[in-house]
């Protein structure tokens, strides 16, 4: 057994940069190549394309990666472990076999299978995040290309980490260091410099994904391929693991990992420790992701130019409203995005946005119903009256929800390499999850000059959806720095610089090991990212309004 097991990433969602399975395989050690390909919205997607053919439901992105990928990795190796199966991992698995015959190729597939359950009433799939338990079977069993359905994101480094290292299912430190290592890697260049909040003063138009090397303890480093472009530092590293968590206790099948233990140090360039990393037993249920199709949606975005905005706004909502009169939708929303300016250069800069967001069971209440109402119109409206695009037919769109079901009735099955099933047990203890009481906040700064500034002068964010809810992940570089952020952050001033949130409910969490504060609202994003029902669906950019908006700076710190 070697000292390190070099795991690397390959994808963080489906349609994530095509070549970096080549450049992973050719630029640098490896031992694992993972990929991450399923997403809550993804999960719907597979669904819909199941629907019109019952042999896909996979990531077809994956299998033309593997045309070049089956070959790189046997010449150099390298095992593969992708959750691109989907819905349908035996399906992609007996592609795979076929393509490596095809490629001359004596590659091992296997595949893990068990997380898709009987959907209830009125949903399209239903998919139990599974553990790593299944991966390290068919790694041992000699497995070169190892997918899976729906399996947490991080059970792409557990599982290979359990084989590699031997760990049981009680080395509860170990497994949730490798945890941690896995939510780093999975979303790809998020780790190495994407959507970085100190992207100034960097290179990452083309960052490199991440590697992580991991040791025995379940301590690691996490890194990238010499010569790639971005940067990994504690920065990219922190902003990574608040990316999509709430509070300390961050629950899966395999350990719940206390992010609270979590510590960071700047090894190197491009070269990050993480160790400390505490595991507790896994909660005694799994999550299951429940997609359905929520009904139809339309959207107009029409563009109001010059004088006199709010009036031509609302002469445009009553028109609509009175053509609306003999056929509703049962959900209208109007938001207008002030994007004009007074005495403006261009005609675009002049120029606001009126967006009408319909939804409705009926696909005629948000198709031909607002299509009409909105070109019959065209020359009887607001002056100036233009859309940015015709409208057209109402589309159909998701929702996601989660249910929690007790681990013992969810199969976890490993399809090694020769057909033989392998099922899984259950893990031998598990804990229910219970909040983790608030660390004592640090030492609050002396008193001093201050000067308005925007939070992100001092503070980096990154912020995502699960499901309804959103997090904003919030995390500053220096202790000073710390004092600062901890005491004057608190739930009433975020939901003062957002006032979105101001109704919901807001849940502050402090991790004063990553000098980082990591806030949940629970329901601005309605019925998730599918539902499409605010601007910004999937709350990506929440943390950076968060940023821009101005707070009383210590002068020290400025």
């Amino acid at each position: 057994m070697k000292d390190i097991l070099r795991i690397g990433n390959a994808s963080g969602f489906y349609g994530d940069r095509f070549d970096a399975v080549r450049e992973m395989l050719t630029g640098g050690e490896l031992d694992i190549l993972t990929g991450d390909y399923l997403a809550e919205l993804t999960m719907l997607i597979l669904g819909r394309d199941q629907l019109k053919d019952p042999t896909a439901g996979y990531a077809k992105t994956f299998l033309r990666q593997m045309e070049e990928g089956l070959g790189l990795a046997h010449e150099r190796g390298v095992r593969i472990v992708a959750n691109a199966g989907g819905l349908n991992p035996a399906g992609l698995a007996d592609a795979l076999r076929a393509l490596a015959a095809k490629l001359g190729l004596p590659t091992r597939i296997a595949h893990v299978e068990g997380d898709r359950l009987p959907p209830p009433e009125g949903a399209l799939t239903a998919n139990a995040y599974l553990g790593g338990a299944g991966i390290a079977a068919c790694l041992a069993a000699g497995a070169d290309v190892v997918v899976t359905g729906r399996v947490t994101d991080a059970a792409l480094v557990t599982g290979p980490a359990q084989w590699h290292f031997g760990w049981g299912p009680e080395a509860y430190d170990e497994l949730a260091g490798a945890v941690v290592a896995g939510h780093v890697l999975e979303c790809g260049t998020q780790a190495t410099g994407g959507n970085y909040a100190f992207f100034r003063g960097h290179d990452v138009r083309r960052p490199g994904f991440p590697v992580a090397e991991l040791h025995a303890d379940g301590s690691s480093v996490i890194t990238k391929h010499p010569g790639t472009g971005g940067l990994v530092d504690v920065g990219t590293v922190t902003a990574q693991l608040l990316y999509e968590t709430a509070g300390a206790r961050y629950a899966g099948p395999d350990v719940t990992a206390r992010l609270d233990s979590v510590r960071l140090t700047q090894e190197g360039p491009d070269r990050v420790r993480v160790e400390g990393v505490r595991g507790e037993a896994p909660p005694p249920t799994l999550k299951v992701g429940l997609s359905r199709l929520g009904g139809f949606r339309n959207e107009v975005v029409f563009v109001l130019t010059g004088l006199d905005i709010e009036a031509k706004a609302e002469l445009l909502r009553e028109q609509i409203t009175d053509a609306f009169a003999k056929s509703t939708p049962s959900e209208v929303r109007w938001e207008l995005v002030r994007t004009d300016r007074p005495d403006a250069e261009t005609e675009e800069t002049a120029s606001a946005l009126l967006r009408l967001v319909v939804r409705d069971r009926d696909p005629e209440k948000v198709g031909r119903t607002v299509t009409g109402a909105a070109v019959e119109l065209a020359l009887a409206s607001y002056p100036g009256f233009h859309v940015t695009a015709p409208p057209g037919k109402g589309a159909p769109y998701g929702v996601f929800e989660a249910m929690y079901v007790p681990q013992g009735e969810v199969p976890h099955t490993a399809v090694l390499p020769d057909g033989t099933r392998r099922e899984l047990p259950v893990p031998p203890r598990t804990r229910d999850l219970e909040p983790v009481p608030d660390p004592d906040l640090p030492p609050p700064l002396p008193g001093g000059p201050t000067r308005r500034a925007p939070l992100g002068r001092v503070a980096g964010a990154r912020s995502g959806d699960k499901g309804g809810d959103a997090n904003v992940g919030v995390w500053v570089r220096t202790e000073e720095e710390w004092r600062w952020l901890a005491h004057t952050l608190t739930v009433e001033k975020f939901r003062e610089l957002l006032p979105e949130t101001a109704d919901l409910t807001v849940t502050r969490h402090l991790l004063p090991d990553l000098r980082a504060l990591n806030f949940t609202i629970a329901g601005i994003l309605g019925e998730g990212v599918a539902s499409q029902a605010r601007f910004d669906p999937q709350a990506k950019a929440l943390g950076e309004w968060l940023r821009s908006r101005h707070v009383d700076v210590p002068e020290e710190l400025q």
